[in-house]
């Protein structure tokens, strides 16, 4: 098949290959589920549902779904205390030290249910009311989201701040603190802890309200503050691994290599001071000044953050392991 007369009047065949070629840097996003059309704007625009992790902020796991399950955890939590005092688990005594008081308890997974689903209740309402306020009876705010440099993680999840949409007079008129995020009201009320991730660090106004807001909330005893045997969630899934690890070491079975330490890969910098914790040693930091890096950002943002190395992390430190 020919085209009319083409372009400095040759003619040109549709099927001639192009010289124009280019994989673009995206991503397959997974299947969003069976409802996740919700709409058909016009012929190009539909609309989808979609997950969307809310940033700077982790609010305690119920991966256990039922409180049956949480009971299993329960117990491979108190196993994997026994196999830390045995010294077969991988990790630093310093770090065991620490955890040990929160697994031996014989309900870490319990708790951690009871609380995360406690925290949804609360983002639940919270989201509700919020959206509701100021508004006539059906006729809610839409919601605001800006969006983190590095748009989605590793399970597609929007990564995103979330708040109610507010009007440009409303804007002028309410002071930030007045129309904080979701996100912000989570760390607030105690439900989450803060979990500042590099390079997606909440701006110049805004970290402050989140580091005051977390202060607060641990000085009350808030919710998951309240117990100080809580694990927080990072923590949580983390120990999930470890234990998986152990107990194939304790089985007799053989690690893969590099499988001993893939429990923990973020490196911690303590925010007031800007020195850099290895990953063994993130509990040196109080919880709320806690900023995290990925391995593969450490180079990049010791420069542009001038980081300091810890003793340990350094080598200089004899006790570091």
């Amino acid at each position: 098949m020919k085209t009319p007369e083409g372009y400095a009047g040759r003619t040109v065949a549709v099927t001639d290959p192009v010289q124009i070629l280019w994989t673009p840097a995206g991503m397959a996003m997974p299947s969003l589920g069976s409802r996740a059309l919700v709409d058909v704007h016009d012929g190009d625009t539909p609309y989808v549902k979609m997950p969307v992790r809310m940033l700077s902020v982790d609010t305690p796991e119920t991966t256990a779904d039922t409180a049956e399950q949480a009971e299993r955890v329960d117990k491979e939590f108190k196993q994997l205390a026994a196999w830390m005092r045995e010294g077969i688990a991988p990790l630093s005594d310093d770090l065991a030290e620490f955890l040990l008081p929160k697994i031996e308890t014989g309900h870490a997974g319990s708790l951690q249910f009871a609380q995360g689903t406690a925290a949804a209740a609360f983002n639940t309402e919270n989201i509700k009311k919020r959206l509701a306020e100021g508004r006539k009876p059906g006729k809610e705010r839409s919601i605001f989201i800006r969006t983190a440099d590095d748009h989605f993680d590793d399970n597609n999840r929007l990564l995103a701040y979330i708040a109610p949409n507010y009007s440009k007079k409303e804007l002028a008129d309410l002071p930030r603190e007045k129309r904080p995020t979701f996100n912000l009201d989570l760390i607030a009320e105690g439900w989450a802890a803060p979990f500042i991730i590099y390079p997606s660090i909440p701006g110049e106004l805004d970290l402050p309200l989140l580091l005051r807001a977390a202060d607060k909330a641990v000085k009350d005893k808030k919710a998951i503050w309240k117990d100080s045997k809580t694990l927080l969630a990072y923590e949580y899934r983390a120990i999930e691994k470890l234990h998986d690890v152990t107990k194939k070491k304790a089985e007799g079975r053989e690690w893969e290599p590099g499988e001993a330490f893939s429990w923990r890969t973020r490196y911690c910098v303590d925010m007031r001071s800007r020195e850099l914790h290895g990953p063994e040693d993130y509990f040196r930091v109080p919880p709320i000044y806690r900023l995290w890096l990925w391995p593969q950002d450490v180079k990049e943002a010791i420069g542009q953050l001038n980081l300091t190395p810890s003793r340990r992390l350094a080598g200089a430190d004899s006790r570091a392991r």
